[in-house]
């Protein structure tokens, strides 16, 4: 926070041509249950990976293996684009880009709440194996320079798809 109360990192930067409003925005954030698309570059091209994510504080968090590619190459580079975006219409969504820390949280407590958001109680198997690595897990922290949304629900309402 910057001095203005409740006004979050994120919304700081939020475009200005940004479809919804910093209210809807941080609603979408909360209550999305998909995963984010992180992009990063890794040497002469980028790549991209999906992930569990949450939103806190103005901040995404995302809990990644110490040795996977995402979290090297995060590590690496120290920034990345995002998206947070479902595959069926109408589409809409958010999209920025980050500066990202490594580190900054219990990864355990992130992972545990991540399983809780994305599995509930299913999938009890993925979540043991999942939480039996914690230790060697990392949490980044996406610090958005710049977001935006987007929503093509007026434009597609009276579509036939």
């Amino acid at each position: 926070m910057r001095g203005r109360g409740m006004v979050l990192e994120l919304m700081d930067n939020l475009s200005q041509k940004s479809a919804w409003s910093q209210d809807q925005l941080q609603q979408f954030l909360l209550s999305a249950s998909i995963p984010i698309r992180i992009s990063a570059i890794d040497g002469d091209y980028p790549f991209i990976c999906s992930v569990w994510f949450e939103y806190a504080d103005g901040k995404l968090h995302v809990v990644s293996h110490k040795d996977s590619k995402l979290a090297r190459t995060l590590v690496r580079e120290g920034r990345c684009a995002f998206e947070i975006a479902p595959n069926e219409p109408p589409y809409c969504g958010v999209r920025g880009k980050a500066d990202v820390t490594a580190g900054e949280g219990d990864a355990e407590a992130t992972l545990k709440r991540l399983i809780e958001r994305y599995l509930g109680d299913t999938n009890q198997g993925l979540a043991s194996w999942l939480l039996g690595r914690a230790a060697d897990e990392v949490v980044f922290t996406l610090h958005p320079t710049w977001a935006t949304s987007w929503d093509y629900g007026g434009r597609m309402e009276s579509a036939d798809i």
